[in-house]
This record gives C-alpha cells, structure tokens and sequence, in this order.
C-alpha cells in the first residue's frame, strides 16, 4: 500500500504550515540573537531528533517494519505525515484505516523495537546538547521533555544520555494525550513543571511540534537536523541552529538571560 503525499494543513489561526517538508536540506548555520523574549522559566526539549541524533534509525526502521508486513511505503512521505504524532497514530497513518488502540500499540512496539536495536550500537545526542541542557539549569531554568515517543523509547534515550541533572518533568505520547501538531504534549509539560506556557521555549525539529509550540502559546528554537530554517520558521520561532554547539558557541543562554532581565 502506498502512503499519500504529504500536503500543506492549515494552522488555529487560519496560515499555512508544512505538514512534510522534504528532509535533504539543512538550515545554514544559525543561533542568532533571541528576539521578542519575555520572561523565560523552563525550555521544553522534543526528543527524537532534538535531544538526540535518531530520526535516520527511525527511517529504517519504518522501512523494516514495513517489509515484515508487506506494506509499499515511502518512507520520506511516512515521516513527514507522521513525525510528531503518537504510535497509534502513525499506525493508523501507515495502514490508512482507524485500528483499535491495543492493535495498534502492538504493532507500534515491533516498529519501536526495530529501531532501538538498530540505533543502539551508534546511538549518539544531538550535538552539545547535554553540555546545553546542563548550562541552562546552572543558570536555575527547569528542563522539561515533550515527547511523542512511548515510555520505552523515553527510557532507552534518557538511559543513555545520562542528563545531569535530570528533567522536572517528562511526557510521552503513550499517556493518552494527542500527539502534535496539537500543543497537549507540550503544554502538560509546563503543568508539571508550575510553568507558565509562555515562559516556556521549546525546541524542535519537526513542522509539526514547531506548529505545537505556537498553538501552545510558547516561542520555539528550531533545530535542523532533517529540516531546513525555512521549514521551521514562525513568528515564534526565535533560533534556528543545526547543533547546540551553536547556541553554546553564540551565548544564546547568557543573551537570552539579558534580553529577559
């Protein structure tokens, strides 16, 4: 079974925004000054392909789980309709019908298990993004993670990441809540963490969880790792950079502590 072609989809506010932009091109480097911040209390971390390097494992992994089944797939397509979104949702994407949540979280499971054997002999963070995350709660912001990975792909990251200190708070896409480019993931996030939705800066490297980030009322720095900045951009996108070497590199904590002052 073929996947459909991506097409654009309309956001809450009536403008347009990708739902699939290719994945070759990558942003120029970037991490320019942070524009238009207020007070800033907590960033929110996506996970697969933000915290960590994971999406390419992700890929093959789809395109295994889908030789198993005896699915035509193309797997370009499947993540730029899917990525974001919970299993059972990109379940019920790859297989083009409404499968019954039990089913589909099984199914959802080979698909997860592929991936992690796949990725665990290179598994491998984002660049700097343990030295960042450590910077910034140095400086007392809280870490949160909004995910739509399930708990066991959160365990198998955090596990090997080894985030001192750890997050305040962690969500997941199995906890019953929507997966984006619905805000529930990350504004259950800020609940847990006593934040304010916008004093949260999230970062992401999808369309659909920068879409999340403005539905949820929160600036975003995207992070281009499989998506250029044009593909991630936004009134409240404030960076985009491919690594946080960059953001490191720029003094986007210690510029972005100042502008809030």
């Amino acid at each position: 079974m073929a996947a459909q072609k991506a097409s654009s989809a309309t956001g809450a506010l009536g403008e347009q925004f990708f739902a699939g932009p290719p994945q070759e091109k990558l942003a120029p480097l970037g991490g320019g000054e942070p524009h238009e911040v207020g007070s800033v209390g907590a960033l929110i971390f996506d996970m697969d392909g933000t915290m960590i390097d994971s999406m390419p494992w992700h890929a093959r992994a789809w395109i295994e789980f889908a030789r198993r089944h005896g699915i035509e797939m193309d797997v370009a397509d499947m993540l730029r309709r899917t990525t974001g979104r919970t299993g059972a949702e990109c379940i019920n994407e790859l297989f083009q019908r409404d499968i019954e949540a039990s089913e589909a979280w099984a199914l959802m499971a080979e698909k997860e298990h592929i991936y992690r054997e796949l990725f665990t002999p290179v598994f491998a963070e984002v660049a700097g993004f343990k030295a960042f995350a450590g910077q910034a709660a140095a400086r007392g912001l809280k870490l949160g993670v909004g995910s739509a990975g399930d708990r066991h792909n959160i365990a198998f990251a955090m596990a090997r990441l080894g985030m001192q200190p750890a997050p305040h708070a962690v969500v997941g896409g199995d906890e019953g809540l929507p997966g984006k480019p619905e805000p529930a993931i990350f504004l259950e996030t800020a609940r847990r963490m006593g934040i304010a939705a916008a004093a949260c800066i999230v970062f992401e490297d999808a369309p659909f969880g920068i879409e999340a980030a403005r539905r949820a009322g929160m600036r975003a720095v995207a992070v281009c790792t499989s998506h250029s900045a044009k593909e991630l951009s936004g009134p409240h996108v404030i960076a985009s950079v491919r690594n946080y070497n960059e953001l490191i590199n720029n003094n986007f904590l210690g510029r972005l502590h100042a502008a809030t002052a």
